[in-house]
């Protein structure tokens, strides 16, 4: 096995996602810096810090410049960042005396923070266009399982009938909001990260903020009221929700899991995985998956939250953790989202079991349904102790609740109560139908 899923041949298809690995990895980020690098020659020489044959000499040196990772492994390993090395390279394939113009007045965070931000767009738009594509899938279940009566559970027992639509939108609203925190928290996120040694542009001088508006623009970037490198709450707000997206994920998935065990059989994966010693078994991957998955990146989401703890202008132990933690929430997120897409693409509806699932209950799911309905007949709580009876005297020698208490209200005398009616569980799915309507308008 590999030290990390995410980097593995043999797990990465089940636990990781290449596309957005891909937005990570060493010659992802060697390229972001370097477009920094290529950025900020054309920024001061635009402004007048350095020469302008020398800014077009680096920025034209930089787009074209590859770089191996191995050959910035040992600088890395001495300095503890990238990024030393890497203006080593640069400015050796510059040349001449344009190279003494490479990196002018910028700092390693300067360069590796927003080379982050410049590949964070593309990762965002990535995981919103699955979260919003997951959403149509969940709609479509919703819309056409909204008559689909099935069992609720609460707290691991069976409950009250309801609909698997309500189940599904129920699954689709936290996502919905998702979309809408990534929409207000984008702004907060691509902002350019430009400083300099102790974030104050000493080193520019009285040319400092000319070169950062240049900086900004050139990139394509808003400039923050003032240089972030010590204050990473964007940061931990982005693996908050990479966090909130994943408990959601995990929470639909966890329903998937217990509704595919055999005893429950409501529900089944596609084709489902393979044993290598029970032929008969149908393994529920995705879900497992998409679960195993939503607990590290949620478990991942406390140690985000030390990274807040920059000590003075920068903090060398809170930005590796960074490193660290943030690469895996991102990928982790990507693939519980791929699989979740997958999962509900292939997902199977036994509708006759979930009847059967109710049935078995010998009617004893529709107690709080008898409870209100004998409410109309008698008082609340005489109501409420005759079906209390009435569900002890099913568990204890069998028959059907609502025959029971057919029985007993006779004996007593009570009429006006549709028995038949009563007695349908999809007569018993409450205001579903316009919860479901309701999430689904707000989609629209």
């Amino acid at each position: 096995m590999s030290i990390l899923a995410f980097d593995s041949a043999l797990f990465g298809p089940l636990l990781s996602d290449a596309e957005l690995a891909g937005l990570l990895d060493d010659r992802a980020q060697i390229r972001a810096m370097l477009t920094f690098e290529a950025a900020l020659a054309r920024a001061e020489g635009r402004v007048g810090v350095i020469p302008e044959a020398a800014a077009e000499r680096i920025a034209a040196v930089a787009a074209a410049l590859e770089v191996d990772p191995a050959a910035l492994a040992a600088g890395t390993a001495r300095d503890g960042i990238p990024v030393p090395a890497l203006v080593a390279v640069l400015r050796q394939a510059v040349g001449g005396e344009d190279a003494a113009s490479v990196h002018w007045g910028a700092t390693t965070q300067d360069v590796m923070d927003t080379g982050l931000v410049l590949r964070r767009g593309a990762i965002l738009d990535i995981l919103d266009a699955r979260l919003g594509a997951l959403g149509d899938r969940l709609a479509a279940l919703a819309e056409a399982e909204r008559e689909t009566v099935m069992l609720a559970r609460t707290r691991g027992q069976q409950a009250t009938p309801t609909s698997f639509g309500l189940k599904a939108v129920g699954w689709l609203a936290p996502l919905d909001r998702h979309r809408a925190r990534l929409a207000g928290l984008r702004p907060r996120l691509e902002v350019l990260s430009f400083g300099g040694a102790a974030g104050n542009l000493s080193a520019l001088g009285a040319n400092g903020l000319a070169v950062e508006a240049a900086l900004a623009e050139d990139l394509g970037l808003p400039a923050p009221a003032m240089p972030w490198h010590s204050q990473r709450d964007g940061l931990i707000e982005l693996g908050n929700w990479l966090g909130l997206v994943c408990g959601s994920l995990g929470k639909a998935a966890g329903d998937i899991l217990l509704l595919c065990q055999n005893e429950v059989g409501e529900l089944r994966e596609g084709a489902g995985g393979g044993s290598s010693t029970l032929p008969q078994k149908a393994n529920p991957i995705l879900s497992e998956a998409i679960l195993s998955l939503a607990r590290h990146v949620t478990g991942l989401s406390g140690q985000m939250q030390q990274t807040a703890f920059h000590n003075h202008e920068r903090d060398g132990v809170a930005w590796q953790s960074e490193w660290l933690v943030l690469p895996q929430m991102i990928v982790a997120t990507g693939a519980a989202l791929r699989q979740s897409l997958a999962l509900i693409d292939g997902l199977k509806v036994d509708r006759q079991r979930m009847r059967a699932n109710i049935a078995a209950t010998q009617g004893l799911v529709l107690a709080e349904a008898a409870s209100c309905a004998l409410s109309a007949a008698m008082p609340r709580p005489e109501a409420q102790a005759l079906v209390k009876a009435a569900c002890q005297e099913v568990m204890a020698q069998g028959g059907d609740l609502i025959a029971v208490l057919q029985e007993k209200s006779a004996a007593q005398g009570l009429q006006g109560i549709d028995w038949a009616a009563l007695a349908d569980p999809a007569n018993q799915l409450g205001a579903a139908d316009a919860f479901i309507d309701r999430v689904l308008a707000a989609r629209r």
